[in-house]
């Protein structure tokens, strides 16, 4: 069986530019056409004039912010997919809220080449520990399996003994989820002095993998353990290869690394936004500004797949942050600060290291504050149970004296280490 999923994978950067570009007229008119959203952004624009790099970079950059302003005007999907809701295959609310649709097809989030470079083929299991509900993280795997001819055990988040108990009965040769989890899972196994040696592949996703980590599940002898990286918005962005040197751009994409807070690119290597073009059909993306960091690394990759490779994750251009595999926004704090009304000023610090980060809201309060909420440890339950509420997270909560944060306007602060 071949070591790539397709011939696509191998062609010449000259051919798969000449596609890319040569594809790109049609997709700006088809979305014009077909999407009200995107008739009203692309109002005066020829897509037959936009067919270059250079043209394609004078349109204005998509931003999250501005598809939730979108959807709050035109919903559900602000007038930016080619079909009714009724036409599609599934209908998702991701964090912020944003929604997401996924298109009647066989694999619509193209997760089946990042499936593929790590070694998952037909005849495997794969335990899918990707949360189904809602969100499309875990659809994107559970699609790419099947069409690869695999069985999926839709195990989603949680349960970690019951977890193992399905490792036991059903052997699965790979497992899928948040690098964290995996880790829970592994210790858990240890613990209870239970086998899971059949687990041999790791698709990680969601969540930075460390190193050190990458190395503890090695150790545990999780002999394949790759990362994919992609959005709800998008599906499948990039995914790493045997060769582990950078993550490699899927094939049915247009990369972009902007400025971050422009729409300008950056030159090659140099740290930027990762802005995308996606040729989906029934929801076509045109310049869409994921909101995260990284960086184009020179040259293809050993493993032989000649497209452009990206360092992965390196932060988030806003201040957006991810935890556990779930995005906090600046919004979320403000609502959790506005539901306890005796709360001042407030930031949601990020701390520790992958697997084992911990969230933490300091905020400002006064005495008259303190005593109007019944106490400071009354207040502080309060602020906890508004986190859980509005994040879907467990928080810890550090009550300061008001002027105690640093006047600079951050409202998230990401401080975990990576190393």
């Amino acid at each position: 069986m071949s070591a790539y999923y397709d011939l696509l994978e191998t062609r010449s950067a000259e051919a798969r530019e000449g596609a890319l570009m040569a594809a790109l007229p049609a997709l700006v008119a088809r979305a014009k056409a077909n999407a009200p959203g995107w008739a009203r952004r692309l109002q005066g624009v020829d897509p037959q004039a936009i067919a270059s790099r250079k043209a394609l970079a004078q349109l204005p950059v998509l931003r999250k912010s501005d598809l939730k302003a979108l959807q709050e005007d035109d919903p559900p999907f602000g007038g930016l997919t080619t079909v009714e809701p009724g036409r599609l295959g599934r209908l998702f609310m991701s964090p912020g809220p944003i929604f997401d649709p996924e298109g009647a097809r066989d694999d619509p989030w193209r997760t089946t080449r990042a499936l593929y470079a790590a070694g998952i083929r037909p005849g495997h299991v794969v335990q899918n520990c990707f949360g189904y509900h809602l969100t499309p993280g875990a659809w994107m795997v559970d699609g790419a399996a099947r069409r690869l001819g695999c069985a999926v055990i839709p195990a989603g988040t949680g349960q970690t003994e019951q977890q193992i108990e399905l490792i036991r009965r059903f052997r699965p040769d790979a497992y899928a989820g948040t690098p964290s989890f995996l880790r829970i899972i592994v210790e858990k196994a240890q613990e209870l002095g239970l086998d899971i040696s059949n687990l041999k592949r790791a698709l990680l996703a969601a969540e930075a993998l460390p190193a050190s980590l990458r190395s503890w599940f090695h150790q545990q002898g999780i002999e394949t353990v790759l990362q994919w990286y992609g959005t709800a918005d998008v599906g499948l962005i990039a995914y790493e290869s045997g060769a582990m040197e950078g993550m490699i751009l899927d094939e049915e994409l247009i990369l972009e690394i902007v400025r971050p807070g422009t729409g300008e690119p950056v030159r090659d290597g140099e740290v930027g936004e990762l802005v995308v073009t996606s040729f989906n059909p029934e929801y076509p993306l045109i310049r869409f500004g994921t909101g995260d960091l990284s960086a184009v690394l020179p040259g293809i990759s050993p493993c032989g797949r000649t497209n452009v490779r990206i360092r992965g994750w390196l932060g988030r251009a806003d201040q957006t942050a991810k935890v556990r595999g779930m995005f906090v926004h600046p919004g979320q704090v403000a609502e959790i600060v506005r539901r306890v009304a005796a709360a001042g000023r407030a930031r949601l610090v990020i701390e520790g290291e992958m697997a084992n980060d911990r969230m933490t809201l300091k905020c400002e309060v006064d005495a008259a504050q303190r005593a109007a909420a019944g106490g400071g440890e009354a207040l502080a339950a309060r602020l906890a149970e508004a986190i859980r509420e509005v994040t879907k997270l467990r928080g810890e909560v550090e009550l300061l004296d008001p002027g105690s944060l640093p006047n600079d306007g951050k409202v998230i602060e990401d401080a975990r280490k990576y190393d």
